[in-house]
């Protein structure tokens, strides 16, 4: 009787999983400062910086051109390090994973805007031009060639954001990259929903009169509270939720910590900004103008790209180079998020490198 009330006991007992070590990864640091940068608003500064986060080393071919750098762009509200987290780094640039750093050069650049590169907390506050995605590519390309020295990619990825990012890159310099992995957005002007969601952000911060017009000492707290809220609602992933929040009271303390946890890593200004750069995105009209292989991905738990908008099937009968697969949705899919879960669409970028002459 007792061992089969012990046996019981250890039955319902939680299971307590020993932490994984993270893996430390080898990386290097540096800034590029672009001078006289002119904003597509006809703003201008003496001097951008371009914070960036290496992996690997550069490679040189017979013509002492490097050949094997592969970028990765961030989301909204990001920064390059984002992809040094275990779900990312850890299935990707391992011995004999897709992205070895023993064989690639991986640049993780900060956006304008974003991290450690120059943005509107520095110190102009609302004054800071007022930046757009075509700006933020002006950054990163003079960071890789004039800083980096790369004047080719043997790969762009983007998330998000830089799924955004990747379409005007493919448009806009056909011939930079090899190939090109967007992975969560819409090639498509950012409208209804979307769009509502994001002026909610911006709105949220704005109506608050602790943002003084973005010269608060301190930050709005009840704007930000607002801003994040449903920073945090637009990223959710409804199955894997209730998977991990089964019961009321673990829900609404999951929810308070998120939100929480997001608000901490914000400043008001920087938000607003970065919510309000792709209002001018829009590069439906010129999608034929990508000439290279493309592996485009979205998940079908993904509150922000629906599943259900037939602009996918428009878009690969319009360019041939493009290719789109829709991740099912799953408990252990992460809506938005599944675009840095590499386990979802590793084999897809497998087999993009080998058909690109990996």
């Amino acid at each position: 009787m007792k061992s089969l009330v012990l046996a019981l006991a250890l039955m319902a007992a939680p299971l307590t999983v020993a932490a994984q070590t993270p893996t430390v990864w080898p990386t290097q640091e540096g800034d590029y400062v672009a001078h006289n940068f002119r904003f597509g608003t006809g703003e201008s500064l003496p001097d951008v910086k371009l914070h960036y986060t290496t992996l690997g080393q550069p490679h040189r071919n017979a013509q002492g051109e490097i050949d094997n750098a592969v970028m990765v762009l961030h989301g909204t509200g990001g920064s390059g390090k984002q992809f040094l987290t275990s779900y990312f780094a850890d299935e990707l640039y391992g011995p004999g994973q897709p992205l070895d750093i023993r064989k690639y050069y991986i640049i993780l650049p900060d956006n304008i805007g974003h991290g450690g590169s120059s943005k509107p907390s520095d110190g102009l506050h609302m004054t800071f031009p007022k930046y757009d995605y075509d700006d933020m590519i002006e950054g990163q390309r003079r960071m890789l060639t004039e800083g980096l020295g790369v004047k080719h990619l043997r790969l762009i990825i983007g998330t998000s954001m830089g799924c955004m990012h990747i379409f005007v890159w493919g448009e806009k310099h056909p011939d930079f990259a090899s190939a090109l992995m967007p992975l969560a957005c819409e090639p498509v002007e950012i409208a209804g929903l979307n769009r509502m969601w994001r002026q909610m952000i911006i709105d949220g911060i704005e109506a608050d009169p602790a943002w003084m017009g973005g010269e608060y000492k301190t930050q709005p707290l009840l704007g930000l509270r607002t801003a994040s809220s449903v920073s945090v609602i637009a990223g959710a992933a409804p199955l894997n939720l209730q998977m991990i929040a089964p019961t009321r009271d673990q829900a609404i303390r999951l929810g308070r910590e998120r939100v929480a946890r997001d608000m901490a890593g914000r400043d008001a200004n920087d938000m607003i900004y970065q919510f309000d750069s792709s209002r001018n995105y829009n590069p439906w009209v010129d999608i034929e103008k990508i000439t290279v292989p493309t592996v485009w991905i979205n998940s079908a738990d993904d509150f922000i790209n629906p599943r259900n908008f037939d602009f996918p099937a428009q878009v690969v009968k319009r360019n041939a180079n493009i290719r789109f697969r829709l991740i099912p949705e799953t408990t252990q899919t992460n809506g938005h998020g599944t675009h840095t879960r590499a386990v979802n669409w590793k084999a897809d970028l497998v087999d993009l490198l080998e058909r690109t002459g990996r």
